[in-house]
């Protein structure tokens, strides 16, 4: 009889559904708890949304959009997939977002990564780089300085000395879950300070380098010194919470989660987290990426009007707003617009709001690593092979930080994979 009373309760209007498929992050759920709001204002439109974790996100969406499945009017889509995709003319660029939308107003870095030719082809819900967060407290006690502009070598030596295991606290935690946007976003970006790169410019794969292994060697020595165990099902969200349950001295992750280690709500060590840019081995590069989370829409949605509404209303400067006036203006998304970062009230309460912005700006898609590379990307290649390639690479390098698979063995088989998928692909001969 379910069907029966939603049929009683159901309004006389026509109705538009919605449905959006996004990723199971903080700023998202925070998203889905205020859509009454864009409802109340669009009693035509009605939201439906699929919560998923990041790796199944990926495949859902990218099946679906590869196979013209339409089950979803907005995808949640990362600053990989949009030029990709977009010339591919899977996505309908995004021209109608309003008179007061300002699209000029988003970050440029940004901004270039969600466009194609000038136009945007989704809407930055919002934005990061990556930078290290790290623990005052234990800093302190340990005597110990954190530069605004850390090496390598000073973490890996803070992260040995600030590790006491019996006491449940460990010096670093890192990404060890397989998935090309997991593990592989923080492991790429830290081969770029170390100089490694995916290929050369004739697109043959790298991990036979002494770079390649010189930076999975550095990951793998330090977890096992420094880190939690089981790291290598750990992903942003599980490190996320045992930053926040004050297990970890030191975290190297998205800049997003800043207003999530600083709140008193969610983060028992609020009041005692410092930031600083990504780490570096002195070659010029730090180990920080360029991502945002955008909402895009599918072509061939027959429900355009109001997915462009939503997304409009979404990724606006009053979203915002609405944000700050409920939870703050320390919990509001980041890393999309320039008028954030220009206004004191969230300067005033965001602690990370410059490292944020100056970790965005430092990094470089079009110049990612030290030797020059044939693709754009910070912490993937942006071709379309990448997706099966960097995840296929991912699972070798979990393996060798669970220990099941020596670094040797890793990279011999990153590698070999890549290179046979490369040659399939007609990049290489």
């Amino acid at each position: 009889m379910g069907a029966a009373t939603l049929l009683t309760t159901a309004p006389a209007w026509a109705e538009t559904t919605l449905t959006i498929a996004t990723v199971n992050n903080g700023d998202m759920i925070r998203m889905q708890g205020l859509t009454g709001e864009f409802t109340k204002a669009n009693p035509d439109i009605q939201v439906k949304w699929v919560t998923l974790e990041e790796n199944v996100l990926r495949q859902r969406v990218t099946t679906d959009i590869a196979t013209k499945g339409g089950q979803f009017d907005i995808l949640t889509i990362g600053t990989y997939e949009v030029p990709i995709w977009a010339k591919k003319n899977w996505l309908v660029p995004l021209d109608k977002l309003g008179a007061d939308y300002d699209a000029n107003d988003i970050l440029p870095k940004i901004k270039d990564a969600v466009s194609v030719d000038g136009k945007l082809y989704a809407a930055p819900f919002y934005g990061e780089s990556s930078m290290v967060m790290y623990r005052t407290d234990l800093f302190d006690k340990a005597g110990l300085k954190m530069p605004e502009s850390p090496t390598w070598d000073f973490v890996i030596d803070a992260a040995k000395k600030l590790t006491d295991k019996p006491g449940g606290v460990f010096g670093i935690c890192l990404r060890g879950k397989a998935g090309w946007g997991e593990n592989m976003a923080f492991l790429t970006a830290m081969s770029n300070s170390f100089g490694a790169r995916w290929f050369d410019e004739k697109w043959q794969p790298q991990f036979n380098t002494p770079e390649w292994k010189k930076t999975l060697t550095t990951y793998v020595d330090l977890m096992k010194d420094a880190g939690p165990p089981g790291a290598s099902s750990n992903g942003f969200n599980e490190n996320l919470a045992l930053f926040n349950s004050g297990k970890c001295a030191m975290w190297i992750d998205a800049t997003v989660a800043a207003s999530f280690v600083t709140n008193p709500k969610e983060s028992k060590v609020a009041d005692k987290v410092g930031f600083a840019l990504a780490p570096n081995t002195g070659l010029g590069k730090n180990a920080n990426w360029l991502w945002a989370w955008n909402l895009a829409i599918p072509a061939g949605s027959k429900k355009t009007d109001a997915a462009e509404k939503f997304i409009a209303w979404a990724t606006s400067k009053d979203y915002t707003k609405l944000v700050a006036s409920k939870d703050g203006w320390a919990n509001v998304p980041p890393g999309t617009r320039t008028s954030l970062y220009k206004n004191e009230d969230y300067l005033k309460v965001a602690p990370f709001a410059k490292i944020t912005l100056a970790s965005i700006d430092a990094a470089d898609p079009s110049h990612p690593t030290v030797k020059p590379v044939p693709y754009v990307g910070v912490q993937y290649a942006a071709i379309p092979e990448f997706q099966g390639i960097g995840t296929a690479v991912g699972q070798q390098f979990s393996a060798a930080l669970a220990g099941s698979m020596t670094v040797d063995a890793a990279l011999a088989a990153a590698q070999s994979s890549t290179e046979r998928e490369m040659k399939r692909a007609g990049y290489i001969k």
